[in-house]
């Protein structure tokens, strides 16, 4: 039983709640992803100090602005969970990490090297417009400069938010781009503004604000390293799956 305020709650409730929102199958991976996790780091001899734990927790009450012992434990009532369920966590986020670096952090220089292309950055804007007509009667207004491509991206974008931010679409890897909108991005001079490309239907206009070219900062190695090693405990969950199912189905075929 879970005391949730000043009502009780069933186990088998939460379990049947968390069924019909379809969000079990996600506990039930998560659950898993530890025991792998814990089985791996124990064999190759990692473990999380109390030191490691109390510096991550002082850094999150910093963070939450949880000045005082009182406010933290005011918080962690507030969560529903103890001191002790607290650091738990931290100590399983923290041999994640460990885990990551023990298994992969001796390939992320290779594979930066194998795919700096895609680490390539552009800032871009571009508008996109439904209709091919208007796309190229805007591109040639533009060109024309009868007005503006921050102009034309606030009054004819399809997306509110690129709108109102007159055409801004970010800082972007070319790995996130279309292949077809990469090619001609790549391929033009800063500042220069791209004629309608279609793709799916819409028609894209763009505008290269700068380049940035690829270095292998500590914000991208923690994307490399956290791809690596996502794809390989995905491999190792599924192997589990499989291997369990197998030995259930060799079960079933020995008592039948």
């Amino acid at each position: 039983m879970i005391k949730y305020l000043t009502a009780s709650i069933e186990v088998d409730e939460l379990i049947n709640c968390l069924k019909k929102e379809l969000k079990i199958k996600d506990f039930c991976q998560q659950l898993l992803e530890e025991r792998i996790i814990n089985k791996v780091s124990q064999a190759r001899n990692l473990t999380v100090t109390e030191t490691e734990i109390q510096t991550e927790a002082d850094k999150q009450r910093c963070q939450m602005k949880l000045e005082k012992a009182a406010d933290t434990l005011a918080w962690l009532e507030e969560q529903m969970i103890t001191p002790e369920n607290w650091e738990d966590g931290i100590r399983d986020r923290l041999l994640r990490a460990k885990l990551a670096e023990s298994l992969f952090s001796q390939n992320v220089d290779k594979f930066f090297a194998q795919n700096k292309l895609n680490f390539d950055q552009v800032v871009l804007y571009q508008i996109i417009i439904p209709y091919e007509k208007l796309a190229w009667e805007i591109f040639y207004q533009i060109e024309e400069e009868e007005m503006s491509f921050y102009q034309a991206a606030h009054l004819y974008d399809i997306d509110e938010k690129r709108k109102l931010h007159c055409g801004y679409e970010g800082k972007l890897y070319r790995w996130e781009i279309h292949p077809n909108l990469a090619a001609a991005i790549f391929a033009a001079q800063p500042g220069e503004i791209i004629s309608p490309i279609k793709i799916d239907k819409q028609y894209h206009i763009l505008l290269v604000e700068k380049f940035i070219s690829a270095e292998l900062t500590p914000e991208i190695y923690q994307e490399i390293l956290n791809k690596m090693f996502d794809e390989w405990l995905n491999s190792e969950l599924n192997y589990l799956l499989h291997n369990s199912a197998s030995q259930t189905a060799n079960t079933n075929n020995k008592t039948t």
